[in-house]
């Protein structure tokens, strides 16, 4: 359990202070949050245990909130859905992914799916929170001249991070390294402070660099997505040799929260011959 791991070792030096002071109730709270790392496990549709300080739901409302602090400023500058042609683009492609995962999880059908172009020629990004909340920057199209089948691995990539509850995970790892909140948790305590302040985890959460683990999750379901959408899987290798080359001329914000191991190109070629069916019906 990787992701386990990691959450320990962020909230474990802090823990291990708490027992070190001599108040009792510091020492409880202490033993409190160690029961609550190794109980909090869920699974996702990968099969992979998780461990979960926040639920599904909560990140989901949290990323709510989330969602509108960080589009609500851009759309006041005009820089978001300004190009109705790119718009309908982007829109186009989603919904044929969007069938695909409410097909994958079919709960997800009640999500309240929604994409956005924010127009930033100099940001190379996109993402999906919990709950299905979207956007793609404008550089990501322009400095890579995406293809609808390169946009297609991209936003399949970001939509499986939340169908394998990687936003939760992610939120998880954030708030351990805040241990009055996770307290509240272990408390038992929901309140409009809580949540608020699980917002503001959500919006870390776009800001984390995702694991391994969950990386290799997410070019695996996202690559047969965009497949059985219709979307070319050769896209994937396109793509991020594509990433390599912008990368190297400057920062890409995408890869600062999508690390790109030496051998994800092969991984994903690998997975080509499996993904080409999907695509050939499809089409």
């Amino acid at each position: 359990m990787i992701n386990n791991l990691l959450i320990y070792s962020i909230a474990n030096q802090s823990i291990m202070d708490m027992f070190t002071l001599r108040k009792p109730a510091c020492r409880t709270i202490g033993s409190i949050l160690l029961i609550l790392l190794i109980n909090a496990c869920a699974t996702n549709i990968a099969g992979r245990k998780q461990l979960m300080l926040v639920s599904e739901d909560k990140a989901i409302n949290a990323s709510k909130q989330a969602y509108t602090s960080t589009i609500t400023p851009l759309a006041k500058e005009g820089k978001v859905d300004s190009d109705p042609a790119t718009v309908k683009r982007i829109r186009r492609i989603t919904d044929k992914l969007i069938q695909q995962a409410i097909i994958l999880r079919p709960d997800t059908q009640h999500w309240e799916w929604s994409v956005k172009v924010i127009d930033d020629p100099k940001t190379v990004n996109a993402w999906c929170m919990a709950g299905g909340k979207m956007a793609i920057y404008t550089g990501l199209l322009t400095q890579l001249s995406a293809t609808d089948d390169e946009v297609a691995q991209v936003m399949g990539h970001e939509i499986s991070h939340a169908l394998a509850n990687h936003s939760a995970e992610r939120m998880s790892v954030a708030l351990a390294n805040n241990l009055a909140l996770t307290t509240l948790y272990a408390t038992g305590e929901v309140s409009t402070t809580t949540l608020g302040a699980t917002a503001v985890a959500a919006k870390m959460a776009l800001t984390l660099p995702n694991s391994r683990t969950s990386e290799a999750e997410a070019d695996v379901i996202g690559i047969e997505l965009a497949a059985k959408a219709g979307f070319n899987p050769e896209a994937a290798i396109s793509l991020w040799q594509k990433m390599a080359q912008v990368n190297g001329n400057g920062g890409v914000e995408f890869l600062s929260t999508h690390p790109s191991p030496a051998n994800r190109e092969q991984g994903l070629r690998k997975l080509i011959p499996e993904m080409m069916p999907y695509y050939l019906k499809a089409k």
